[in-house]
């Protein structure tokens, strides 16, 4: 996949058009040279959703409007944020993106790709040196060591390429936590406090003996086999597939990938999960989050809440509830990048660092948004102050004291550019299992073709015994 996705997209030199539009002149910063350009007037910012222009819009001082529709953004500058949103299930924002930064050194000005955003599933693709898409902050004038020195350590990591250069910035710490239903604590633990019902999910023999007494009383403990899979993926000691120049590809399926395929085999058939509710991002999971459900918790980063729980909770606020997780780990995060070619360096550079940098606006993004933002400082400062970042729809809980301990332990699971097709077709391949559908063997065959199918250069799974 890898040599595929170079050809697309070094085939183009990756120039920066000269365009005298609004702003002020900045290096063009593509290789480090110092002839100076003149700043575009579309900004194209490439996403998957309005998760990162709502918090541009929260804190960027150059905004002034946004459309009805949310596609255009104004600045007060003179220039214009085009959003070009396309869904990152079933890799069709790879897909897209990967078709525009082909098309990147032959497009107008007005075309480029300025900014595009990655997930943590495939931020190894882009921050590739080889590929050598997202441009070297270096190259925008940042000083990495000194601008985000507050950083978590593993968010930079991430967001570097094979020689320690950061490609990429991100706003966003995702430690993960177990969140779960206050009445239905009450009724099955006699007790809703979340040091109580945190002893209860310690790890997971013990949260197994709670899930006995959730069912005891009618309640599942998780919605489906999908919800726990975070948790096994952060663990894995290689990644899915070694870097290398291999033309023929092999994924290997990490031991603890087979251990969650074990365990929610057993769960499913424990009753400790709805059979109804078939993996995630689905229907049937976002009505499990509803008032009517019977589904005791979730196991969420902060965004998860923000984005994905509180739109789907149609009862009053105040119902749920956070507590430590009975495994620490990550989920996502959303890197930002500015594409190689792009005629908008100086506007790149101000974003990346009014978003990633700042710790009063990352303060802000958390106190509107609840994110868990990317400043170990900023960070301890909300998990001691329960006014100020205390959240409503939790009650009035102050989240960040759950979060803040999991962040300064996570140790980010080898990453490839192969993530999100196996992390997605693992799980797809599996449901059918868990569901009684077909045989192990089956899903397993399944799994190999669905990945030789999504990257070409896929030749060989390999599965941990």
């Amino acid at each position: 996949m890898k040599r595929r996705f170079l050809s697309l997209v070094l085939a183009s030199a990756m120039s920066v058009t000269m365009l005298a539009g609004c702003g002020n002149k900045a290096n063009d910063g593509t290789s480090g040279k110092s002839a100076q350009t003149e700043e575009g007037k579309i900004i194209n910012i490439y996403s998957w959703n309005d998760e990162f222009r709502q918090r541009l819009e929260a804190v960027y001082p150059q905004v002034e409007s946004t459309s009805k529709d949310g596609t255009v953004t104004k600045l007060k500058d003179g220039c214009e944020i085009h959003w070009i949103i396309n869904p990152n299930q079933d890799g069709v924002y790879q897909q897209k993106l990967d078709e525009a930064l082909g098309r990147q050194a032959d497009a107008s000005a007005d075309d480029k790709v300025d900014i595009f955003l990655s997930e943590t599933d495939y931020v190894f693709k882009y921050t590739d040196k080889d590929a050598d898409v997202a441009m070297p902050l270096k190259d925008l004038g940042i000083d990495t060591d000194e601008e985000f020195r507050d950083q978590y350590d593993f968010t930079k990591t991430t967001a570097s390429d094979s020689d320690g250069v950061m490609r990429g910035s991100t706003w966003q710490c995702c430690p993960g936590l177990l969140v779960y239903r206050r009445d239905i604590a009450k009724k099955v633990f006699g007790t809703d406090d979340p040091e109580k019902v945190g002893e209860k999910v310690k790890d997971w023999d013990t949260l197994k003996k709670s899930a006995e007494q959730l069912k005891a009383k009618g309640y599942y403990t998780f919605s489906s086999y999908a919800d726990t899979f975070r948790l096994y993926g952060n663990s894995i000691s290689k990644s899915w597939v070694t870097p290398g120049d291999s033309p023929d590809t092999t994924v290997d399926v990490d031991s603890k990938v087979m251990d969650w395929i074990n365990d929610s085999k057993q769960w499913l058939d424990a009753g400790y999960f709805d059979k109804t509710v078939k993996g995630q991002w689905n229907d049937d999971w976002n009505k499990a989050m509803g008032s009517k459900s019977k589904v005791f918790a979730f196991l969420f980063p902060a965004w998860g809440i923000d984005f994905t729980l509180k739109p789907n909770w149609d009862g009053k606020e105040g119902e749920w509830a956070v507590t430590n997780p009975p495994q620490e780990y990550n989920w996502g995060g959303s890197y930002i990048h500015a594409a190689a070619g792009t005629d908008n360096a100086k506007h790149a550079k101000e974003i990346i660092l009014a978003l990633t940098a700042d710790k009063d606006n990352l303060l802000k993004i958390s106190e509107k948004y609840s994110d868990f933002t990317n400043t170990k400082s900023g960070m301890k400062e909300a998990a001691e102050n329960d006014k100020k970042y205390a959240s409503k729809f939790l009650g009035g809980q102050n989240p960040f004291k759950y979060f803040a301990p999991v962040a300064e332990n996570i140790k980010i699971a080898p990453l490839s550019a192969y993530d999100q097709g196996c992390v997605e077709l693992i799980q797809n391949s599996f449901s059918d299992y868990f569901q009684g559908k077909v045989t192990y063997d089956k899903a397993k065959k399944n799994f190999e073709t669905a990945i030789e199918e999504r990257y070409a250069d896929v030749k060989k799974v390999n599965w941990a015994k």
